[in-house]
């Protein structure tokens, strides 16, 4: 539990939001040897041509065999946009719990959650077999998945989802959108925008953070017993 009585949450997507203008898996795939195909298959996504089943199957064929350990060295080159540490640092002393609500791989979110300190993070899993990657999804996660989670994560901190901001850019953030207090498109799609609070566009992730204090004055300003 997090334990300096927080106000309630705010849920950053990963690909296209923290990773500004790519997504986390068409970076890894660089290394894996299928960037282009999966490059192609996330743009049908976006489009609504493709499932996220799909793009994760297509996906996970091309991890067979590989080690463990090899994509955890590469997640250190992941693009990132700047001010991640300084926007969760803000998130904390507003009691704010900053939590990471993706479609990314496990292995992305687990590390960016150490790496910068995010509460928790969501996400598929890729199935594993003595160290190696089988090429297989041990989890499917789609967008309906990341709003459950988040509402979870909302109850065990005793807060609801209308307490709570998200920070997206595509589809995927749609339905999560749907169910906060508080929602920022950053750098997003148009359907993104059309769906959020705000709109808030630069290469520093603390460009959300005006967006966000409405959250915190929100959120003070309620009674108690609505948590």
């Amino acid at each position: 539990m997090f334990s300096s009585d927080p106000v309630g949450a705010v849920f950053f997507d990963v690909d296209g939001t923290l990773v500004p203008g790519t997504s986390s898996s068409v970076f890894l795939a660089g290394f894996l040897g299928h960037r282009d195909e999966l490059a192609e298959a996330e743009d049908a996504y976006a489009s609504g041509a493709l499932d996220n089943r799909q793009v994760s199957e297509l996906d996970a064929a091309g991890w067979a065999g590989v080690p463990e350990e090899q994509v955890s060295g590469r997640l250190d080159g992941l693009p990132l946009v700047s001010g991640i540490t300084e926007t969760v640092a803000w998130c904390r002393r507003n009691k704010l719990v900053p939590v990471l609500a993706t479609l990314a791989w496990s292995p992305v979110g687990s590390h960016l959650a150490d790496r910068f300190g995010f509460h928790a993070f969501s996400g598929p899993r890729l199935e594993t077999a003595d160290g190696r990657f089988t090429g297989r999804v041990a989890r499917h996660f789609d967008e309906y998945g990341k709003r459950d989670f988040a509402l979870a994560q909302a109850r065990e901190l005793g807060s609801t989802l209308r307490s709570c901001g998200a920070v997206g850019d595509s589809r995927s953030d749609l339905p999560l959108f749907a169910s906060v207090g508080l929602s920022v498109a950053f750098n997003a799609s148009a359907g993104a925008r059309a769906a959020a609070t705000a709109t808030v566009d630069g290469g520093d992730l603390r460009a959300v953070l005006p967006v966000l204090s409405r959250l915190v004055t929100v959120t003070r300003s309620r009674p108690s017993a609505e948590g």
